[in-house]
């Protein structure tokens, strides 16, 4: 076993955990909208999570070649399934309820998606074929089925709606493009392909998913409604400076400016509370931790290990960005978690088997020589 690598996904997922922790307590503290039972509950879920890598880390990864299919498929069901019977909330129908239990299927399809691409791509050799007919066969076999298996559950969770979790399955699918060794001529010919198909996407998103690009593009067109949250948003990360206001002294955060603080934003009450010095913290942290996923992959001989681990570390590495970006204004707002840190039990477990993926996969009998 890789001792560098498992020490280095251990300690930056715990920090992770600590930090979001820290930061969780704080915005339910004095919240008005949710109880502070949830940070309780994110904690137990904490100690899942690790139980959860610990199991994992010692469960041969490549057992789940055979039934990549069969989860991909039985997720696709729970998707169907979620539009049809789910719980809706906050006009989004995305969750099972079971027994007091709700899941969220969309967040398993990212791995899920990312365990049926692996084995797909694994089985295939991605030499070039010439001639037209080789061509033609060659965007089928390595970029439309690829892109259909991706498109399925996208178009699915799209329908919840879930713009953000529809996005990342998407980097899921460029990301196994470019590891397999695509020809950069037909995957930018696809990227082309989709800027064009731009508009028809426009005309199925909903009323609110419209305003949040509006919004982004300017904010006080609708500051009190669209354009609020992320007004606010950036009011917090800006006024925490350096070195942050300190814990519970967060002004946008404690006295309520501040919504779904405890979800998607809650990156914003890190940059209030702990400023600059807190942000960089966790980001590092995040960076370690893809950094010790991609190291892996680069000695990992085994090519489903290979993509599975660089779609783990590809994912994970979106998700901060994307999270980060919306947050400070950079991006629109499209409703996605920062893994570990954001409430979320479905996200939580999620990652933490991602994680155990790639503890796994750091075994030294996976790796050259």
């Amino acid at each position: 076993m890789n001792r560098s690598l498992v020490f280095k996904i251990w300690l930056f997922s715990i920090l992770i955990m600590i930090f979001g922790l820290i930061g969780l307590y704080s915005a339910t503290f004095n919240n008005v909208r949710v109880p502070q039972k949830i940070f309780y509950d994110q904690m137990i879920f904490s100690l899942i999570a690790i139980l959860i890598m610990w199991g994992l880390s010692n469960t041969d990864y490549r057992k789940f070649y055979d039934f990549a299919y069969i989860v991909y498929g039985g997720n696709v069901l729970f998707l169907v399934l979620v539009l049809l019977s789910g719980r809706n909330a906050l006009g989004a129908t995305r969750w099972f309820e079971v027994a007091g239990f709700s899941f969220q299927p969309s967040e398993f399809m990212k791995l899920s998606l990312i365990l049926a691409l692996g084995r797909y791509y694994s089985s295939r050799s991605s030499n070039y074929m010439f001639g037209f007919y080789g061509r033609i066969m060659y965007v089928v076999q390595f970029i439309i089925v690829p892109f259909l298996l991706t498109a399925v559950p996208m178009y699915l969770i799209f329908k919840q709606p879930d713009l953000g979790t529809a996005i990342l399955l998407f980097g899921i699918f460029f990301a196994m493009l470019f590891i397999n060794g695509i020809s950069y001529r037909f995957i930018f010919g696809f990227m082309g392909l989709c800027v064009l198909v731009t508009p028809v996407l426009w005309m199925m998103m909903k009323d609110y998913q419209k305003a949040r690009l509006l919004v982004f593009l300017n904010p006080n067109i609708d500051p009190l409604g669209s354009g609020y949250t992320i007004i606010q948003s950036k009011i917090a990360v800006g006024s925490g400076q350096i070195f942050g206001k300190g814990w519970f002294a967060g002004t946008q955060n404690q006295l309520n400016f501040l919504p779904e603080r405890h979800t998607d934003f809650i990156f914003s009450v890190i940059g209030e509370e702990w400023g600059f010095i807190g942000c960089v913290f966790m980001i590092g942290c995040f960076y370690m931790l893809v950094r010790a996923g991609l190291s892996i992959a680069e000695k990992v001989t085994d090519k489903f290990g290979v993509n599975v681990t660089v779609g783990i570390a590809s994912i994970l590495a979106l998700q901060v960005v994307i999270n980060v970006g919306m947050v400070m204004g950079m991006f629109p707002i499209v409703g996605i978690t920062l893994p570990l840190v954001s409430y979320g039990r479905t996200s939580f477990l999620t990652t933490a088997i991602m994680l155990g993926f790639l503890l796994n996969l750091s075994r030294k009998r996976t790796f050259a020589g």
